[in-house]
């Protein structure tokens, strides 16, 4: 039997679903011209008042809004509400340094909240199971996220936290955890390290909810006959709320985007021209609940399909793909956002010349970031240990703009191959969609 945390809304009849976003969408427009300057500066430039926008059907006359606009209004320009009504921030990382932050009210970690604990339920969650959350907690979206979302169903939650695998297991033996929510490349490996020590039986497990980073439904099946569970898709990300964007059901057929919340586009990515339903495109979001940071028409840059046929979970919110790749130079490596243009900010603050290659790979279903780069004919010519110390220097200063490690490799003068067109900075080697 299917399990709904609000029936009345998941449910709901697209009659009743297309009310709902035209009415918020409205009041929405309104809200951001009336307190948001930047964004009310790029509706004048194109010719737009709040007026204009009575429902979906007038949503394509808005302007988009792109991660470079956050990084101009960085850090307030884009906030709606008096900072005195914030009670958190969550933040990811930017694309030179400056951080995304997203503000949150009361009431829009309430609604967060909602979005996640549907998410649990349709995994099957009720307020007997106990939800072991390793997703990151701090600035990252993923642990609050679910955290909130399994207060919500009512379950007993374990807040790991990510890391300290030997923990995770005593954990999730000693306290019968049941849902798992984390990266699937996190999950993947708890699962080879339990079948490893031969704790199999030892784990009650029956689902997972798994986002954050790209994964195939080859490592799907494979966690999933691991662990003996179901592995649920979520996604979500931190200019828009968290994850609970969008969820999968049983059917496993794509992802329930929460419209009552999210109204959701495909546009080709070069014309941003708005594309029919079932067609490839760069899905684009508009908050039309969220109170304190509501972003109009976000260029997410992820590639997908909207559905919109019946779906045999009873829910009625239209359905996404999986994401099938970027419209931008992005990776996704250990469920944290990498743009090259960081690591080269980085090489190039500390004197080295923009010849480099990054190396993305996954081992043991871990991903693993390599980042080689010329030296200079004065850095060639030091000796072994000055070079590793280089390589040392390098490795930290990556750590700290991205948050993650990075294997660095100091290479020769003109090692790396040129290209007369468009540089080969990436090389991803998972085959991740």
């Amino acid at each position: 039997m299917e399990n709904y945390y609000q029936p009345e809304v998941e449910c709901a009849s697209r009659e009743q679903i297309r009310k709902w976003q035209d009415e918020r969408l409205a009041k929405q427009v309104k809200h951001v011209y009336d307190n948001v300057p930047y964004y009310r500066a790029k509706m004048e430039e194109k010719g737009i008042v709040p007026e204009d926008i009575k429902s979906v059907d007038d949503l394509h006359k808005l302007p988009f809004l792109t991660k470079e606009d956050l990084r101009e209004a960085y850090p307030y320009g884009l906030l709606a509400v008096p900072l005195s009504d914030c009670v958190r921030i969550q933040s990811t990382s930017g694309t030179t340094g400056r951080r995304v932050v997203a503000f949150y009210t009361q009431h829009d970690l309430d609604l967060w909240d909602d979005c996640c604990a549907r998410a649990i339920m349709a995994a099957g969650g009720t307020k007997d199971d106990v939800v072991h959350v390793c997703y990151g907690y701090g600035l990252f979206t993923g642990g609050p996220g679910l955290n909130g979302g399994s207060h919500k169903v009512g379950s007993l939650t374990l807040p790991m936290s990510s890391g300290n695998t030997d923990r995770q297991i005593q954990f999730m033996c000693d306290l019968g955890s049941t849902i798992l929510c984390c990266t699937p490349s996190y999950a993947a490996y708890l699962a080879e390290t339990i079948c490893e020590r031969g704790l199999r039986d030892k784990i009650k497990l029956k689902a997972g909810i798994f986002g954050a980073e790209a994964w195939s439904e080859e490592m799907r099946r494979d966690v999933e006959e691991k662990l003996g569970i179901r592995a649920y898709d979520i996604y979500g990300l931190t200019e828009i709320s968290g994850p609970g964007v969008s969820f999968e059901c049983s059917a496993q057929g794509g992802m329930h985007i929460n419209e009552d919340h999210f109204i959701a586009e495909i546009i080709d990515p070069a014309t941003g021209e708005v594309l029919p339903d079932g067609e490839k495109g760069e899905l684009v979001f508009t908050s039309i609940t969220k109170e304190a940071f509501p972003l109009l028409r976000y260029r997410t840059r992820d590639i997908c399909v909207l559905n919109r046929e019946k779906c045999s979970c009873g829910r009625t919110h239209v359905r996404m793909s999986k994401p099938m790749g970027r419209s931008d130079d992005m990776l996704i490596v250990k469920g944290v956002n990498v743009f090259p243009s960081q690591i080269e900010t980085v090489l190039l603050n500390k004197g080295y010349p923009a010849n480099y290659q990054i190396i993305v790979s996954r081992e043991k279903n871990s991903d693993k970031l390599e980042v080689q780069v010329e030296m200079t004919p004065e850095m060639f010519s030091d000796s072994i240990r000055e070079i590793e110390v280089r390589e040392r220097e390098l490795i930290e200063a990556l750590k700290s703009m991205l948050g993650i490690y990075a294997v660095v490799k100091l290479v020769a003068p003109k090692t790396i191959a040129r290209s007369e067109g468009k540089a080969k900075r990436v090389i991803d080697n998972r085959n991740l969609y």
